[in-house]
């Protein structure tokens, strides 16, 4: 099998606090898939997320990331393969210069300062912000520091890319280009997003969670067809799906 999928094997996560939020979750994201991530806020689709790469680790269960069981003897490793981009990109930008951010991670993996910079430049170009490289990325718009963010993760040549709600908080121009740009990556993906017109576009395939438990996962069509489970979940049908004498959509979380 390819070392680009995700598995999580019946997986539990329960805060300090008490506060189960993964009951049991178990899915597998093979090589290439775009797959989506929605449910209503509190769902349980954040802490999904932060077990992908080692940020939590399963209270039971096991994530494997390309052969590789989640330990923390081994989450430095995973985290090679996975690339986790947060909502807010203020959480990944913290240096100088994008430049600076962008070549953080290779810098903490080893390379040589030619390989770096080779990273730093491929990266760049691939979300269009090699013009930004030297800017401060405190003065960058919304939209640039999205990009500069995914671009943080793309330099450390991961080969699954989570990303949790790349649209959010976006002006109509700075999230159609996301939408373009994330269409354009040949990775796996994992998307958690409120955004029904992004899921629609990009993800083939969609899991729907409820309190803190995959209810559904299939084709998006099939998923969004699902009346029934829309209402469950707190979810809506995206705009371009509906039909003439249909309710009409409303906002799908921007």
């Amino acid at each position: 099998m390819s070392h680009h999928y995700l598995r999580f094997n019946d997986v539990h996560y329960r805060y300090p606090n008490g506060f189960e939020a993964l009951g049991g979750v178990s899915l597998c994201i093979t090589h290439g898939e775009k797959v989506a991530l929605v449910g209503a806020n509190g769902a349980g689709k954040s802490t999904l997320l932060l077990h992908t790469n080692g940020l939590l680790m399963p209270s039971s269960g096991e994530v494997v990331v390309g052969g590789i069981t989640l330990t923390r003897k081994t989450v430095n490793l995973v985290r090679q393969s996975v690339g986790l981009v947060f909502q807010d990109p203020d959480n990944q930008l913290f240096m100088p210069t994008v430049e600076e951010d962008v070549a953080f991670g290779p810098s903490n993996m080893g390379l040589t300062a030619g390989e770096i910079e080779s990273r730093v430049v491929e990266a760049l170009e691939a979300v269009g912000a090699l013009g930004l490289r030297k800017q401060s990325p405190y003065h960058l718009s919304g939209g640039q520091k999205k990009s500069v963010s995914i671009a943080t993760v793309l330099s450390m040549g991961p080969s699954i890319l989570v990303l949790d709600e790349p649209t959010a908080n976006l002006d109509p121009r700075a999230r159609r280009q996301t939408i373009e740009l994330l269409g354009r990556f040949s990775h796996t993906m994992l998307v958690a997003t409120h955004d029904m017109e992004l899921v629609w576009e990009l993800c083939p395939r969609t899991l729907a969670m409820q309190g803190g438990r995959i209810v559904a996962d299939g084709t998006t069509r099939s998923v969004f067809n699902d009346t029934e489970l829309l209402e469950a979940c707190g979810l809506e049908r995206p705009c371009r799906m509906e039909q003439p004498g249909q309710r009409s959509c409303r906002s799908s979380g921007r």
